[in-house]
């Protein structure tokens, strides 16, 4: 029987919030919001920068120019009128990077005030979510996050894990999201989401990431017809592999950076 999970309270709720089209306010031009600017362009936003000309870190200013970003406002912000779409409408999201604490702190309860999710670089409590240290591959996302309480220590710790994930799992994840497309479309009743999500996993579990990576449509589709009606998976050709994240190495690198965040979160007191 498995064990009953046992809550860690403290952290972040870690989720894969959608903002894909969704207009982003970013109020900032400078290296902070450049990085913000690269987590957003990931998730596909529709993002807004407000900003002194003058300001701008120089890859603000090419992905202004390149259209990466789809709307620069050049100023400084003054008032919360700016906070606001030139339709009236508000920002799914706001995000700021600026060094006047007062007109951050102005602009967090603002958006409080009208649910909007907001963050303040560098300010914990007025932040509703943070950003992590991010790890992509393709589809493959993997955030390490420290709770707003080491953004440098989370570096180090995603540079440890990523070495550990192979080349080809961005690869084996898009072809997986291919066949799983090619399920649905053969069965798409919801009465059996419990039998695809079960064929799916043992599929995953019985093949090789390299394998999986070098899946063609033609293979897909044997499988999805003469496989899956009889709930088989068809044998593996390669030797099966086990992806060991947490060698001797990753897990000497992850002990340093917690000893690294305690000593400095005691530091601080």
């Amino acid at each position: 029987m498995t064990p009953t999970p046992v809550a860690t309270p403290g952290g972040g709720l870690c989720v894969a919030w959608q903002v894909r089209g969704k207009p982003v306010l970013l109020v900032g031009g400078g290296e902070v919001a450049a990085s913000r600017i690269v987590h957003l362009k990931h998730a596909d936003a529709h993002i807004t920068v407000l900003a002194p000309q003058d300001a701008l870190h120089p890859d603000v200013a090419a992905w202004i120019q390149q259209g990466v970003v789809q709307h620069y406002i050049p100023g400084l912000y003054t008032q919360t009128e700016q906070l606001v779409r030139e339709d009236g409408s508000d920002y799914a999201m706001v995000l700021t990077a600026i060094d006047d604490a007062g007109k951050s702190r102005e602009i967090c309860k603002w958006c409080r005030s009208r649910r909007i999710p907001v963050n303040v670089a560098d300010v914990p409590p007025e932040c509703d979510f943070y950003f992590g240290s991010m790890i992509r591959r393709g589809p493959l996302q993997v955030m390490v996050s420290t709770g707003g309480q080491g953004p440098r220590l989370a570096r180090k710790l995603r540079q440890c894990i990523e070495a550990t994930i192979p080349e080809s799992a961005g690869h084996a994840l898009s072809r997986v999201g291919v066949l799983r497309a090619k399920l649905r479309q053969v069965s798409p009743e919801p009465a059996l989401s419990a039998a695809r999500m079960d064929w799916m996993s043992r599929i995953c579990d019985a093949f090789p990431l390299e394998e999986l990576a070098r899946l063609d449509d033609a293979t897909m589709d044997r499988w999805v017809q003469h496989h899956w009606p009889r709930r088989s998976v068809p044998a593996s050709k390669g030797r099966r592999c086990t992806v060991h994240l947490m060698t001797r190495d990753v897990v000497s690198c992850i002990i340093g950076g917690i000893i690294g965040l305690y000593i400095s979160s005691r530091l601080r007191k």
